[in-house]
Order: structure tokens, then sequence, then C-alpha cells
């Protein structure tokens, strides 16, 4: 194998390479912030362990792009849980448009330290919601906040954990005239 056809091997290995960890960095990244609870990110969960005697509050924040034409707000503003404990809240979002948009949601906590212990049961968070004109969706979140903070150095004293909602228009690939 010659010098050149040996630069140009290493080269196109080089290049598939840097591609495919390209086309995988999203995903990567998407997992280990869910294992890591990095940037706030939070946990999935199929169930509360149980409560225990501590109580947290939990204060919710709604934001919509400016080119989605929704009104988007919590039921409640906020809510005390028992640490370890099932809850569920409401949120309503109400299509100001005179035609369907679909929407879709992403979420955070602050503070991020507590991300890995904030666990969702239940989020409509990157599911597209379709709301026809004038239509309000109420939709659910069901949650808890894992004991486990309690033992965390860094997150022990958190006494409001913030979960904040904005939702943004989903790109059909249609331009709207």
């Amino acid at each position: 194998m010659t010098r050149t056809t040996r630069t140009l091997v290493l080269l196109l290995v080089g290049i598939g390479f840097m591609s495919g960890l390209a086309w995988a960095s999203v995903p990567l990244y998407r997992m280990f912030c869910q294992v890591t609870g990095l940037n706030g990110t939070t946990q999935r969960g199929d169930q509360a362990p149980g409560a225990v005697d501590r109580q947290i509050r939990v204060d919710f924040d709604t934001n919509v792009s400016p080119k989605l034409p929704w009104h988007f707000r919590p039921e409640n503003p906020s809510d005390t849980v028992a640490v370890g404990a099932r809850d569920m809240v409401f949120f309503l979002a109400t299509n100001r448009a005179n035609h369907p948009i679909t929407g879709t949601a992403t979420f955070n906590v602050t503070p991020a330290q507590a991300g890995k212990y904030f666990t969702k049961i239940q989020c409509f968070c990157f599911t597209q919601q379709t709301l026809k004109p004038g239509e309000t969706a109420r939709m659910p979140v069901i949650f808890y906040v894992d004991p486990k903070i309690l033992k965390d150095p860094d997150a022990v004293d958190i006494d409001t954990i913030t979960l904040s909602y904005t939702f943004y228009p989903v790109d059909s690939g249609k331009t709207r005239g």
C-alpha cells in the first residue's frame, strides 16, 4: 500500500468516524443528561418510592415561543410535595390562532442539582400537541422528587425546585401564505 493510498484510507476512516459521532451526539448527549441530571434534565420513572418526612416546594414556570400564538400556564403556580410521594399537576394551553397549530414542549429543572432527583412518571413534553382554533388542552404531569436528594450534600438544602416548560411550534415543512 502506497503512502498516498494509506493517507486516503485513514482520511476516509476519520471522516466516517467523525460523521458517525456527529450523528450520534444528540441522542448520546440526551442519554448522558438523563442519567446525570446535567442542566436540569429530569429522570423518568414508573412509580414513586413513597413519601418521607420532608417537603419541597415546586414552582411551575411556562413560556411560549413568539412564533406560537398560544396562551400556556400552570393551573396552580406552585405546589408543596412530600419528597418521594407521587404528585400530579395540570397545565393549560389555548390556541389563540384562527387555524389548528401543533406545538411541542421542552423542559428543564432549576436548580440544576435537583434535575437528577426530579422524576417524571407522565409528561406532555416532547410529544406533539395539536390544538384547534380557540381550543384549550388540560395536560397533566405526574412526578415525584426522589428521596436520594436528601443524601446529596449539594442538593440537601434545596427547598424549592422550579419546573419550567417552553412550547415551540412544530415545523410541519409547510409555509403559510
